[in-house]
């Protein structure tokens, strides 16, 4: 028994049952920041009693979502595992999962036969990876994100090779070959990597939104496309050096999307189907997959899995409002958006109903030029009615007049206000699409939960 590590857990879990009590959240960041000022290799003790395996999810979009298809194939084959459920990425959140899976001596029960399963910020990489020690690690994609505290794609990619250079050299990198800033985390990697990627020339298109990778790392030679599928995503080739997309072991074939579910098959895998929709949501689906099958999980497992896996909050939760059915959408960079805007306009139909929401605090980026990088004029002529609101909803609600958009019916700046904003132009059984960024996201859940209308975050499924 550690001493040190059984005070550490002791005072984090006190910590995180005062913060609930005082109704400061679900404790998911402030035990872990209490018990590593008592152990500070508190993460690394508890992590290394994981004996099946360690595995991290980084990337600009799409952690949480892909963390989550996991969970869900890891339930479905009885899998046991620690996960950091509620996305609270940086160290004091993985700690806080940690210390909230262990007992009181610091012994995670059933630690041999479990997983540990760990959505880690793109900018924490580089400590977390020492110290969890993870035999997978998993990048969705690269975009560019939150400029004031990231920098541009140069930086976080240089953080990532941070992080790859103290990995254990046996770990396996899941890697998605259509974006060639993930793919070049390969180069000089000597260790196994498993590729997947989308193979549906029906997703191709012209109007793919802005690039965040035009340039080469090795050569400095620009990309050319056979098939773009949106941003700088596709089937690529280096005009200079001629470096390529890789062939994908895990690859979507046969994509189809509607409102509220998605299909796609897997060769290997087979048919599967999905509560998360668009083009994205397939992505973060086809890592989840690849990383389940470096796991070595059964197809039956993968499939019901992937099934059976929920949306995360805000990310494509629908909360009831009386009567009236808000999708929320969460949108936190040009891609993302982009990804959201091309779902509503192929699937949503006329006469939409939407709702956008502007933060600019250090959570979002405080730097809100980028959304003049993100296409709504593609919803021009199918939105009937729309409203602005966030911190930024002035700035919001001009974006959309530039857009094509109808006048914003209220623009407001507090949740509630906008709440009832929707249901005082809108009816009964009625879609409203609400596009936030992510505190605006949080600001309006907590209104939602005040009202009756969700969980908090931390308790719901």
């Amino acid at each position: 028994m550690n001493p040190r590590l059984a005070l550490a857990v002791s005072a984090g879990k006190l910590a995180g049952v005062a913060a609930r009590r005082a109704g400061r959240g679900g404790g998911t960041a402030l035990p872990g920041l209490v018990a590593e000022r008592v152990d500070p290799g508190l993460v690394g003790h508890l992590a290394s009693q994981l004996q099946r395996g360690r595995v991290t999810v980084s990337g600009t979009n799409g952690k949480t979502t892909t963390s989550r298809v996991i969970a869900s194939i890891l339930e479905a084959a009885g899998m046991p595992y620690v996960h950091n459920r509620e996305g609270s990425n940086l160290m004091r959140g993985l700690a806080s999962t940690l210390l909230g899976a262990a007992g009181p001596s610091g012994a995670i029960p059933r630690a041999v036969h479990s997983f540990g399963l760990f959505e880690v910020d793109e900018a924490t990489l580089p400590l977390a990876v020492p110290e969890l020690r993870p035999t997978v690690l998993a990048f969705t994609n690269l975009f560019r994100d939150q400029l004031d505290r990231y920098g541009e794609v140069d930086t976080v990619f240089a953080l990532w090779s941070e992080a790859l250079a103290k990995a254990p050299r046996d770990a396996t990198l899941v890697l998605n070959a259509d974006d060639p800033s993930v793919a070049e985390l390969a180069s000089g990697w000597a260790g196994p990597v498993h590729w997947y990627g989308l193979e549906d020339p029906s997703f191709s298109t012209a109007a793919a939104g802005a690039a965040d990778a035009r340039w080469c790392r090795s050569c400095g030679g620009s990309y050319r496309y056979e098939r773009r599928y949106f941003a700088h995503v596709g089937l690529w080739r280096c005009r200079g050096c001629e470096r390529r997309r890789p062939e994908p072991q895990t690859a979507a074939r046969d994509v189809t999307l509607a409102l509220g579910d998605a299909a796609f098959a897997v060769e290997g895998a087979g048919s599967l189907q999905m509560r998360l929709t668009g083009a994205y949501n397939v992505y973060n689906a086809l890592a989840a997959v690849a990383v389940a099958r470096v796991l070595a999980v059964p197809s039956s497992a993968i499939i019901a899995g992937v099934g059976a896996a929920r949306p995360a909050f805000g990310r494509q939760e629908v909360v009831e409002v009386q009567g009236r059915r808000l999708h929320l959408l969460l949108c936190k960079n040009p891609a993302g958006a982009n990804q959201v805007l091309l779902l509503l306009a192929s699937v949503g139909g006329e006469g939409l109903k939407v709702a956008t929401l502007l933060n600019d605090r250090f959570a979002d980026g405080q730097d809100v030029s980028w959304t003049w990088d993100v296409d709504y004029e593609v919803l021009a002529g199918k939105v009937e009615r729309c409203w602005a609101a966030g911190d930024r909803a002035e700035d919001m609600a001009l974006r959309l007049t530039y857009a094509g958009w109808p006048r914003c019916d209220s623009v407001v700046h507090e949740p509630g206000a906008l709440i009832e904003a929707i249901l005082a132009g809108s009816e009964a059984g009625e879609d409203i699409f609400v596009i936030p960024t992510y505190t605006a996201m949080l600001d309006l859940r907590a209104e939602l939960v005040r009202i009756g209308a969700a969980q908090p975050f931390f308790e719901a499924e």
